[in-house]
């Protein structure tokens, strides 16, 4: 499990290319599968802590369960990434589907998830997704209850539906959703969260565990550093910054190190 002391996690971000069943699928999964453990070795190689492995090339996504042949092609994937590296994996399942990525950890041995929308409701491209932090927790507690929940909290690409403070939903979904690790992001892929709202999720709930889940770079990455537990990272680590590139070990060693300053 992360945060077993007090190190600082740097979890490494594999963008899987389109999966059967979406519009952009080009029928060649190994291809998939070989571009994802050339990634998640160079996270490993370059000093990361974790691997998290997304349906990122699976656009539009849909608000609720993926279909059976997204599950199928994430545990294949899954399952070639944890043979290849010795770093705990994860599963994101886009847009908000935590049963899958769930089921993936059982079956991949996997040691955490992130879900999108946990408690509350968010209006998104998808349309309204509510968090069902019920469901999840218990899920969980049936599949794999060893499983880390890390939740954002306003996610990205996203507003929330309602007057709710950025932290009154850190609150809701620590304490009433039982998440294990609060993600904080900007407001798209890639863009960079506000430092005063980490800082104002870090005041308002001191004993939790904050992820920075979106635009953390070699540059900024100083200014999160006192408030924050860990960074989600996956575009500015790619060759030249690009996120269509492959993982770059020697910017993933970079990040790394300004991590243990």
């Amino acid at each position: 499990m992360l945060f077993q002391d007090h190190r600082k996690v740097l979890i490494g971000v594999a963008h899987l290319a389109p999966l059967p069943g979406s519009p952009r699928w080009g029928g060649n999964l190994a291809a998939v599968i070989k571009g994802a453990v050339a990634d998640a070795k160079a996270y490993e190689r370059g000093g990361a802590d974790a691997v998290f492995i997304e349906n990122f090339g699976d656009v539009p996504f849909t608000k609720s369960a993926v279909g059976p042949e997204t599950i199928a092609a994430m545990a294949a994937v899954g399952c070639a990434v944890r043979e290849a590296v010795a770093l705990p994996i994860g599963f994101n399942v886009l847009r908000n589907d935590a049963r899958a990525a769930l089921a993936l950890c059982a079956a991949c041995d996997g040691a955490f998830i992130r879900v999108n929308v946990h408690s509350g409701a968010m209006l998104t491209d998808q349309g309204l997704i509510e968090g069902d932090a019920f469901a999840t927790v218990r899920y969980r507690l049936a599949v794999c209850p060893a499983a880390q929940i890390f939740a954002d909290v306003h996610v990205k690409h996203a507003v929330p539906l309602g007057d709710w403070t950025l932290e009154d939903s850190a609150h809701d979904t620590l304490d009433r959703g039982l998440a294990d690790a609060l993600i904080i992001s900007g407001v798209g892929t890639g863009q960079a969260a506000d430092p005063q709202d980490v800082q104002c999720v870090h005041a308002a709930c001191p004993s939790a565990r904050i992820l920075l889940g979106s635009g953390v770079t070699l540059e900024n990455i100083g200014q999160f550093l006192p408030f924050a537990d860990g960074f989600i990272v996956g575009s500015s680590l790619k060759l030249d910054g690009k996120l269509a590139n492959p993982v770059d070990p020697d910017r993933v060693a970079a990040l790394a190190r300004l991590m243990k300053v």
